[in-house]
C-alpha cells in the first residue's frame, strides 16, 4: 500500500511565504498537491511527473506564487507558496498517482495523505 504524508502545515501571515513537504513511500509516482477550502471542492495546485519532472499548475493561480518540486532520492515532492493570502487558508493534501506520466486531472490520483492545515491570517 502506497503511503502519503505531507507536513509543514501552519498559521501565518499574509504576505508569507510556506513549504510543504510530501513523502511519498515508494519511487514511481506522479504526485500532486492540491487544497480544500471550507465549502468549497478540492482542487488542484500543481502536479509533477515522474518520468521527467514535468509540472502542471491551475491556470488562475497567480504565476510564481506556487512550485512544485521533486526529490527523488528522498521520495519527496514540495510545494513552495509565497505571497500568501486569507483566501490561500485550505487544508492543503498531496496525493500519488499510479501512473508516471503528468496527470492533471484530481480522479487520476489514488493514494492521498491527510491533509496539513495551512492557515493565512490577515
Amino acid at each position: 500500500q502506497v503511503q502519503v504524508i505531507e507536513s509543514g502545515g501552519g498559521v501565518v501571515q499574509t504576505g508569507d511565504s510556506l513549504r510543504l513537504s510530501c513523502t511519498v513511500s515508494g519511487p514511481g509516482y506522479a504526485t500532486g498537491w492540491f487544497r480544500q477550502a471550507p465549502g468549497k471542492e478540492r482542487e488542484i495546485i500543481a502536479t509533477i511527473s515522474w518520468n521527467d519532472n514535468s509540472t502542471y499548475y491551475r491556470r488562475d493561480l497567480q504565476k510564481g506564487r506556487f512550485a512544485i518540486s521533486r526529490d527523488s532520492a528522498k521520495n519527496t515532492v514540495d510545494l513552495q507558496m509565497n505571497s500568501l493570502k486569507p483566501e490561500d487558508t485550505a487544508v492543503y493534501y498531496c496525493a500519488a498517482s499510479r501512473f508516471r506520466r503528468l496527470i492533471v486531472v484530481i480522479e487520476n490520483f489514488q493514494y492521498w495523505g491527510r491533509g496539513t492545515q495551512v492557515t493565512v491570517s490577515s
